[in-house]
């Protein structure tokens, strides 16, 4: 469970990665408690800004000598191009850290990190951990375009085993990181997938891992408006352990769920099975 705090963090730098913006953020107090797959949420405008919602990122790295956090943005909208013009001294409203970070293993695994655009950005320190538990590690970075890739030379800097997938051919193999995702999972043995991008990349993801025998734990890209549970709009129809199926909240209960339990067809419907759906003729 993350235990996070609200606070003024300052912006140390931005800096342009291709398509998207990574700030750097002086959060005293937050970074020690961050682990992969956390994420953040940053207030836009101030107190008079028509802009009401929080926009919810990833949190790319961590460094609690430095009591900094960083961000990895895509505008999107009017919130995230306002997030992505920041510069050095100013100051946002932050809460972080958020949600359930990916599972760490205890000893040594082999895995699997296959990233989706910026869904590359939790990845890496996560990498670096299963790593510094003794475990070894592949990439596989996929985008539409090469300008859409993230972290590519951060995963290189950790391992040689890192693919990179483009849809246009821009940059490595042509196509999506479906494709060689099977012989990846081989090549290295890998006993375990993490993934994190678009919810179509996730579910097919999740379905060759499974084919394959091997776990699969995906960090969703949902839409969130209160990031901490309240506003119940980020829910997710997941089998529980005991195999009934609920809605859960992405912002809570995740982002990271065990791929195999979510129900990925199901997503933006209510199952007629739903533990609380409305019986059948019911209004």
């Amino acid at each position: 469970m993350a235990h996070p705090l609200k606070t003024r963090a300052e912006v140390l730098s931005r800096t342009a990665e291709g398509a998207y913006h990574r700030l750097v953020l002086r959060a005293p107090g937050v970074a020690s408690r961050v682990r992969p797959g956390h994420f953040a949420t940053l207030a836009v405008g101030g107190p008079e800004s028509a802009l009401l919602l929080r926009r919810a990122f990833a949190v790319h790295r961590a460094d609690p000598a430095a009591e900094t956090v960083e961000l990895v943005i895509a505008e999107r909208g009017a919130g995230s191009r306002e997030l992505a013009r920041s510069r050095p001294g100013d100051v946002l409203d932050l809460i972080a850290p958020l949600g359930t970070p990916f599972p760490l293993p205890e000893g040594p695994v082999s895995a699997l990190l296959v990233g989706g655009g910026y869904g590359g950005a939790p990845l890496i320190a996560l990498g670096e951990e299963i790593k510094r538990r003794g475990g070894q590690i592949g990439f596989i970075l996929g985008a539409a375009t090469a300008g859409r890739l993230f972290g590519v030379e951060q995963a290189r800097a950790l391992t040689p085993d890192v693919l990179v997938v483009t849809e246009d051919g821009s940059a490595g193999l042509t196509g999506t990181v479906t494709g060689p995702l099977a012989q990846a999972i081989r090549a290295i043995d890998a006993s375990v997938v993490h993934a994190c991008g678009p919810m179509p990349m996730l579910r097919a993801v999740t379905g060759i891992a499974q084919g394959l025998g091997v776990r699969c734990w995906t960090a969703v890209e949902e839409a969130m408006a209160c990031g901490t549970g309240i506003c119940m709009t980020c829910v997710l129809p997941v089998v529980g352990e005991d195999g009934v199926s609920r809605f859960v909240r992405t912002c809570t209960d995740g982002p990271v769920f065990d791929g195999a339990k979510v129900r990925w067809k199901d997503i933006g419907s209510v199952p007629a099975d739903l533990h609380g759906a409305p019986a059948t003729g019911e209004h």
